[in-house]
């Protein structure tokens, strides 16, 4: 079987690679990682068998694993807290560990793993942790040089379309380069949160912090912060003619 570990302590991970390969001979230990982003990049290129998943990672909960890549391999969660066992043995779908981990728990885990035929639940897994995944787009991946990080909607103050290329601004004035279009996100984000204000601009409602009149009906956004002008962009803030009536009705919701 090939392994992949998820965990964000190295002491911890190295503490579980080391018995992992002790007490199973046969298992390959193809990948370890300690973060949200850094496992959902590693899950593009990779197929392991059997996930050792640790629930708090430096990036957030493995629950976004499940939301952001397509898990096929047996699941172990790794944990310190009941409440989260407890909660994904009665998913079903996975088996899991306390910590700290124990070699005879372990064993049993593994060969409950061997056994299982059935794919994993990802829906069914992720109810019962508390964590039913939302309709709506939570984070999205951008790519900085070799590096993928994580952003959060949380963490968008628009998105806009320049040159032929689509970006998304973050709260602290950062444009980062999205592959997909503003047609496509416009139909992820929460309409109660986000607006798609014109063909080339999606703003979030908490920034907007005042508006002015334009001559043809249009409406010249002014936001929170230093966000209007991000790097060297100049991005158009600029409701349309046609949207004027139905962004100031969301506004006021």
């Amino acid at each position: 079987m090939k392994a992949l570990i998820v965990e964000d302590e190295v002491m911890a991970r190295r503490q579980l690679a080391r018995t992992i390969t002790e007490e199973f001979p046969d298992m390959e230990i193809i990948g370890q990682t300690g973060s949200v982003a850094e496992t959902v990049a590693w899950l593009a290129d990779n197929s392991p068998d059997i996930i050792f998943m640790d629930v708090e990672l430096s990036d957030g909960k493995c629950f976004e694993i499940f939301r952001l890549a397509k898990v096929t391999a047996k699941v172990i969660i790794t944990t310190a807290y009941d409440s989260y066992a407890v909660k994904a043995f009665e998913a079903g779908s996975v088996d899991y560990l306390l910590k700290p981990i124990e070699r005879e728990a372990l064993q049993r885990a593994v060969s409950r793993c061997r056994a299982r035929q059935e794919a994993i639940d990802t829906d069914k897994l992720l109810e019962a942790l508390g964590a039913k995944p939302s309709p709506w787009r939570e984070r999205f991946l951008v790519q900085v040089g070799g590096t993928i990080v994580p952003v959060r909607t949380s963490e968008i103050a628009y998105f806009f379309a320049e040159a032929k290329n689509n970006y998304v601004v973050t709260l602290d004035g950062t444009a980062y380069i999205l592959d997909a279009s503003l047609d496509a996100i416009s139909t992820q984000l929460d309409p109660e949160v986000f607006f798609r204000a014109s063909r080339s601009l999606i703003i979030a409602k908490e920034q907007v912090r005042s508006m002015v009149k334009l001559l043809g009906g249009r409406l010249q956004i002014r936001l929170n912060g230093q966000l209007e002008h991000p790097g060297q962009f100049s991005p158009d803030l600029t409701v349309s003619r046609s949207r004027t009536e139905d962004f100031l009705a969301w506004l006021e919701k």
